[in-house]
């Protein structure tokens, strides 16, 4: 019973290390990609431009425009932000530099007051941002909507602003698109994922929700955005991470055929020794019995047990010496 329940303890646990491996590899592929962008390299930094902007309102007065300054090492990212009553936005609509809310927008969840944040990443698009197959025509542009009612907030989500009524529209300036080529409004969604669209206009994209924009055109030629310095959140290589990916799922299904296999060698080792113990039992116990003599009847053999070695006395004696 011991073996029975130590192989039983021992297989519980290499499924377990098995599970454990597959989720790990699961959970390994959807945080490092999904899309075609860095989605933990975009969101960090969509943070911390957020703090900085929130920094800059100071005093903290509404429909007025405040330029934020960025970190040392981002310079040629261009942020401002403008506090808002949800009420009046709703209303009237606001048209901030290359964004145009129309009115009849909805946010979600309620707040009472909202701070849009705009970016302009400039050479940094393509450290941040990246469509396989196509080239930038413009830097990446993003308008964001937070909470504004604490100002002194960090990491903050983001709120969900729709157009109900009318699109939002985003208006760039100076798109050249090569002779022949078909430019497209990318959007980048906050989850990570890309949708590309039709320009309606030469240079205006049209979209329900807020995000990250650019007009990119289709290219097998390199992005020909200039190259930044080091990026201070560098962004790991897809086909490196998809190698890693493929090796963990590699690893996880060697690992678990090979227990599997360790587990039918010991199950097969413990049956073997189980009927090796059967038999030595049998062979102890016959050695212990008794011999039987084979005598012959006539033309019969029989097996007889062997004389008694006490012979029968009576009890009484004084019976024999009366008689």
């Amino acid at each position: 019973m011991k073996s029975v329940w130590g192989l039983s303890k021992l297989t519980a646990l290499s499924f377990l290390i098995l599970a454990l491996s597959i989720s790990s590899e699961v959970q390994a592929r959807n945080y490092v990609y999904e899309g075609q962008q860095s989605v933990m390299s975009s969101r960090h930094l969509d943070s911390l431009l957020q703090d900085n902007a929130y920094k800059a309102l100071n005093p903290p007065l509404t429909g007025v425009v405040y330029e934020a300054p960025v970190p040392s090492n981002m310079t040629g990212i261009a942020l401002g932000v403008v506090r808002l009553r949800s009420g009046s936005l709703r209303r009237r609509g606001y048209k901030y530099r290359d964004f145009s809310i129309p009115p009849g927008v909805v946010e979600k969840p309620y707040v009472k007051r909202i701070a849009l944040v705009f970016q302009n990443l400039g050479h940094w698009s393509s450290s941040y941002y990246d469509v396989v197959g196509y080239s930038f025509v413009t830097p990446v542009l993003g308008l964001l909507a937070y909470n504004a009612s604490d100002l002194l907030a960090t990491n903050l989500p983001e709120l969900d602003l729709r157009a109900s009524i009318k699109p939002i529209s985003i208006e760039f300036s100076m798109v050249r698109v090569p002779e022949g080529a078909k430019p497209k409004c990318a959007q980048f969604q906050l989850n990570g994922t890309i949708t590309l669209n039709d320009l309606i206009a030469p240079n205006v994209c049209y979209t329900s929700t807020l995000g990250h924009f650019a007009v990119i055109y289709e290219s097998k030629a390199p992005s020909p955005s200039p190259s930044p310095s080091p990026c201070p959140c560098p962004e790991p290589s897809p086909n490196k991470d998809n190698s890693r990916v493929w090796q963990i799922v590699l690893g996880s299904v060697v690992a678990g055929v090979g227990v599997l296999g360790l587990l039918g060698l010991m199950a097969y080792g413990w049956l073997q020794n189980r009927k090796k113990l059967n038999v030595v039992a049998m062979e102890k116990q016959a050695d212990e019995g008794e011999n039987l003599r084979i005598k012959v009847m006539g033309s019969t053999k029989a097996p007889v047990a062997a004389e008694t070695r006490t012979r029968p006395a009576l009890e009484n004696e004084h019976f024999l010496w009366n008689c």
